[in-house]
């Protein structure tokens, strides 16, 4: 006891030393060496603390009390993760946000027979040529207008849909949910949830769906079963010209008339499920439209029918969304992952997932839609398992054209068209008559320039490229077999390439470049493979199930040289890893360092420059007073 009491001793009086020599430098006048000293104080706490100080005080969403912001992290909570992992995409609806976003993606729904952005009084859009490029003037939105509303929207690329949070400040709280379905192409859902906490009732005004710029169009009401009752449902019908063609489509369009004004009691909530089916023809000339037209609405009135006798319940609903969203859920079975760059420029996995998750949207899951004979999967499922000759080109990562801004329909529309020209043009036809799980395989191979050839799969890409992290996960190779590449930067800036077996039919086999090595047989562990550099180039990795195949290939790749490639320079890496080359420090803190060091160099020429005229000075006056 009583030596923690001198040691409590000790440290008070150290502590008043401190005190005292730090009185002591304030005290007395401000000197020149008293000021700088100040000056550089201050900008420290200016550069390395007042941002984040600044921050904490102008936050917008600072205020952590007021409903809506309890509101809306109540609703993205569950979120979370996969917005962090880049599997979902979250835009607050508002002009200042939407200015200050690196990525301004546009939110979207489609399962390649229709689709539409999710954004106010937005209008469907149907297929022509590759993509969903053809604009039916129908706006089938049903949406809240409340000007007191906190707006924000979520795509959940995982999982295919695109939720809606608007949040009052009085505590009343609204969730969207759309999606277009992915077995039952011709329908799109819109499920609507009002919860009205107050305690008195609430009338709602609603946005509902019209038509824009459809001249040929004819409404007319009929009424479907819905449970017991019979419910008004609106059937417009009409023409849509094709550009720089003489043909038209027909089309037809059946969704439930509801009135503009909804009441929620007091302490309730109010569930809305909107169903809205589209049916149109193939290109036609103008003399069979009205063939056509009443092929087309009988169609899209059967579809609803079938929607309503399959939603009777809450259960059933939550099957049909869950169905939907397993599809989607499988679609992102084969992935990629690429580590994160702070180089300007560069494709990160954010825009990666918005991309593919574009293109998907774009194209039918075949094998998935209820309506396809079973004789017509199966030959969709021998196309999948047939993958030679994709890919021929270069790493899309790499185009550039390929990863312009998605922050438009007709930006989104243009990147859509050119991905699915390209892997066409680049060998992968065959998966891309797949529908989507093809597409997604397709663009999976382009990234890493992966191609199918002659019974192997290789890995063609430059080792001076690979200076971040890759994972190809679960490559599609025969019918039973998936394979996962992982390419990991060393602590040694050097790249090594680890393959594994997510599962097999049979035995496989790698090599690196020039197949020189005995060939490694594969399996669910992991097996390391060094990066290698030939001349002439070849490609780095090969994986065969055939043994004696990667035993010729050895004599069949002709290169004059074979080494390990070099490690990537120190620049390189820091460019990616803190989005310059000086390392993992702020570029702020080395100007303070040049500016310390400069400030001590003058400090320095100061003092001798004093030293020197001192005792010049001195001596000039001792020789005065001798000669006196």
């Amino acid at each position: 006891m009583e030596r923690t009491n001198n040691n409590i001793s000790d440290m008070s009086r150290r502590a008043g030393e401190v005190f005292r020599r730090i009185n002591r430098i304030f005290d007395g006048p401000l000197t020149r060496k008293k000021l700088v000293i100040l000056i550089l104080v201050l900008i420290f706490l200016l550069l390395y603390i007042g941002p984040t100080v600044l921050n904490s005080l102008f936050n917008s969403e600072g205020s952590l009390t007021s409903n809506q912001n309890v509101c809306h992290r109540t609703f993205l909570s569950p979120f979370q993760d996969a917005i962090s992992e880049y599997d979902a995409y979250l835009r607050l609806e508002s002009a200042a946000t939407l200015s200050t976003l690196s990525h301004n993606y546009v939110p979207y729904v489609g399962n390649g027979y229709l689709g539409l952005t999710l954004e106010h009084d937005s209008h469907l859009n149907i297929k022509y040529g590759r993509t969903l490029s053809l604009p039916l003037y129908y706006h089938p939105l049903y949406i809240i207008d409340d000007l007191d509303m906190k707006e924000s929207t979520l795509v959940d690329y995982k999982n295919g849909i695109v939720h809606r949070f608007q949040c009052s400040s009085t505590g009343i709280h609204i969730s969207y949910k759309y999606y277009a379905h992915r077995t039952i192409p011709s329908l799109f859902v819109q499920d609507i949830l009002i919860n009205n906490p107050l305690n008195v009732a609430k009338s709602f005004h609603v946005t509902t769906p019209r038509l824009s710029d459809w001249p040929t169009s004819v409404k007319q009401t009929v009424k479907l079963h819905q449970g017991v009752d019979k419910k008004e449902y609106e059937v417009v019908t009409g023409m849509i010209a094709l550009p720089e063609s003489e043909n038209v489509v027909a089309v037809s369009v059946v969704c439930r008339k509801m009135s503009s004004i909804i009441q929620v009691e007091a302490r309730d909530g109010l569930d809305l499920l909107i169903f809205t089916t589209v049916q149109y023809s193939k290109p036609i000339k103008r003399a069979d439209y009205a063939k056509q037209k009443d092929i087309v609405e009988k169609q899209a009135i059967d579809e609803m029918e079938k929607v309503i006798a399959l939603t009777g319940d809450r259960v059933a609903v939550r099957n049909l969304r869950e169905n939907h969203a397993r599809v989607w859920q499988g679609l992102w079975y084969t992935g990629f992952y690429i580590s994160d760059s702070k180089a300007s420029g560069v494709i990160n996995g954010d825009r990666i997932n918005a991309t593919i998750y574009t293109i998907l949207s774009q194209v039918r899951s075949y094998e998935h839609e209820e309506h396809i004979k079973p004789a017509r999967k199966s030959e969709i499922l021998r196309t999948l398992t047939y993958s030679e000759g994709c890919y021929e080109g270069h790493s899309t990562l790499d185009a550039y054209n390929l990863w312009k801004p998605l922050n438009s329909l007709t930006n989104l529309d243009s990147v859509a068209s050119v991905w699915l020209l390209t892997l066409e043009k680049q060998g992968c036809h065959n998966l891309l008559r797949a529908g989507a799980s093809g597409v997604n395989q397709a663009m999976i191979l382009s990234f890493g320039s992966f191609r199918f050839s002659n019974q192997h799969l290789e890995y063609n890409i430059h080792p001076s490229k690979l200076h971040r992290d890759f994972l190809f996960r679960r490559l599609n190779y025969g019918n039973m077999t998936h394979v996962n590449i992982s390419v990991i930067l060393q602590e040694d800036n050097k790249a090594a390439i680890f393959v594994a077996l997510d599962r097999s039919d049979k035995t496989y086999y790698a090599c690196d470049a020039g197949c020189l090595d005995s060939p490694v047989q594969l399996g669910p562990y992991r097996k390391y493979f060094p990066v290698k550099l030939t001349e002439p180039l070849t490609a780095i990795l090969y994986v065969t199930a055939d043994k004696q195949h990667m035993e010729d290939l050895r004599h069949a790749i002709h290169v004059k040289e074979v080494v390990e490639a070099p490690a990537h320079e120190n620049h390189v890496i820091a460019l990616h890893k803190h989005g310059h080359s000086l390392g993992g420090l702020n570029p702020l803190f080395w100007i303070s360092i040049i500016v310390l060091i400069v400030m001590f160099h003058l400090f320095l020429c100061r003092i001798i420059m004093n030293e020197f005229c001192d005792s010049g000075t001195n001596i000039s006056y001792k020789r005065l007073y001798n000669k006196a």
